[in-house]
């Protein structure tokens, strides 16, 4: 009898004894493809021997400080390196532990930003619906995943929701992908002017929407025109890379495809790579020199942050990430997956949509799909997708609720970066049958 408090109670899950490359081993001999990087996670895989070594080096030197007495050489290069191979605007990091954390400590850098500058006014956030920020109350509220928020809704500070860039579900017929754009931005607009012009502090998106939606990214210059409305009525904007940066959509920083820096980013996942929990938010100079010529801190904090040995395999993740070969084997990989997908999936007639950028896919599961119509969610495609996929061996990531918090359904792949073409080729596979089997059954 476990004495865990599973995420699912009643469950009978295997254990996991050994990593290594893109497989995990459980304890009756079976081996997975681990084709979702857990969540997004594992970019470099399991077992990495440099990554090891960089944390078996730390510990020899020293596991923990507080960051209240102490920086480290370890957190301040980790800094420096994120810094470098950030867009230019992005000046300073704060390191956390998480992604939850990193979303929590960008919407407090936003108010405490207008509280120094004068503006306190200012506390109103708007996101996307069919958004996902995290699981602490701030960044719960701050997602629209209506499933995840709703017997906590009591609990949630008040937060505000604009339509996705859904293009498959919601880009009208005839419509051109500017126009659709465009359509988004003036909604945004409109909601910025409802709320009030000088009480709006931050929008919050994903550059693309992972777990909630899929792998969907935005159209034509979406987050160019969204940009354009933060800086008209000055309000912040906050990119979340928690699941989709860090190299995963074939660029260091998803929003690179862009073409805009944000106010702040927030990172995790990829960045410590599974070996530690770790985050960050990157911040630009305007919010960093306001605390420093205002009160001289930011007012937050919790016990791990800048934990150094989350540092030293943070360090030594985004050290490897940037080397030549890494993004184009991304690149190329993603572009072999997807390829896949079309030709395995395409023609299904359960299949609506295959998208994403780089090894961040996402593949739509429909009933009917001349008129995508979702399945009934009671008969809950999603988790069967999953458990038929764990019989043959491939782990991914499949979600409900894709169109509405309810209805939909849709499988998320994100395997490791150093995944080789033939292990492609089984994710496919694999991918293929269980989604016929889970369907058909």
């Amino acid at each position: 009898m476990t004495k865990i408090l599973h995420r699912n109670i009643g469950t009978n899950l295997p254990k996991a004894v050994e990593g290594e490359g893109i497989y995990i081993t459980d304890s009756e001999g079976r081996r997975y493809i681990d084709g979702s990087g857990g969540a997004a996670v594992s970019c470099l895989g399991h077992n990495h021997s440099e990554v090891l070594a960089a944390m078996k080096a730390q510990m020899r030197r020293i596991s923990y400080a507080h960051t209240s007495f102490f920086t480290t050489d370890i957190a301040e290069q980790l800094a420096e390196q994120l810094v470098e191979l950030a867009p230019e605007g992005l000046d300073y990091v704060y390191l956390v532990s998480g992604g939850s954390e990193a979303v929590e400590a960008a919407l407090k850098m936003s108010r405490q930003y207008f509280v120094e500058v004068g503006q306190p006014q200012r506390r109103h956030i708007i996101a996307r619906r069919q958004s996902y920020h995290g699981n602490t109350i701030g960044a719960l509220a701050t997602g629209g995943n209506e499933w995840r928020r709703a017997q906590f809704k009591p609990l949630l500070p008040e937060t505000h929701h604009v339509s996705p860039c859904y293009a498959y579900r919601d880009m009208q017929s005839g419509e051109a992908p500017e126009t659709y754009a465009e359509r988004l931005a003036a909604e945004l607009e409109a909601k910025v002017i409802e709320l009030g012009v000088d009480r709006v502090m931050a929008f919050v998106a994903e550059p693309l929407v992972g777990a909630t939606l899929g792998a969907v990214g935005p159209v034509a210059d979406y987050f160019k025109r969204v940009r354009q409305i933060c800086d008209k009525y000055g309000i912040l904007l906050i990119l979340d890379e928690v699941m989709c940066g860090m190299g995963r959509t074939g660029t260091i920083f998803a929003l690179e495809q862009e073409g805009i820096v944000p106010d702040l980013v927030t990172i995790a996942k990829g960045l410590g790579g599974g070996f530690q929990p770790i985050g960050a938010v990157l911040l630009s100079e305007k919010i960093y020199r306001a605390f420093a010529e205002g009160s001289g801190l930011f007012q937050h904090g919790h016990t791990y942050i800048g934990h150094p040995i989350a540092a030293a395999a943070a360090n030594k993740v985004v050290e490897i990430l940037q080397r030549p070969e890494m993004m184009v084997h991304v690149v190329k990989m993603g572009d072999r997956l997807q390829a896949g997908l079309d030709a395995a999936l395409g023609q299904s007639p359960y299949v609506g949509d295959i998208r994403g950028r780089g090894l961040f896919r996402g593949v739509e599961i429909v009933a009917d799909k001349d008129t995508k119509q979702p399945f009934d969610p009671a008969r809950k495609i999603h988790s069967k997708i999953k458990r038929e996929a764990m019989q043959r061996g491939l782990m991914c990531y499949p979600m409900g609720g894709t169109i509405d918090g309810k209805q939909g359904d849709h499988v998320l792949l994100a395997p490791p970066y150093i995944v080789q073409p033939e292990q492609i080729d089984l994710i496919v596979e694999r991918l293929a049958a269980a989604i016929t089997a889970a369907i058909e059954s």
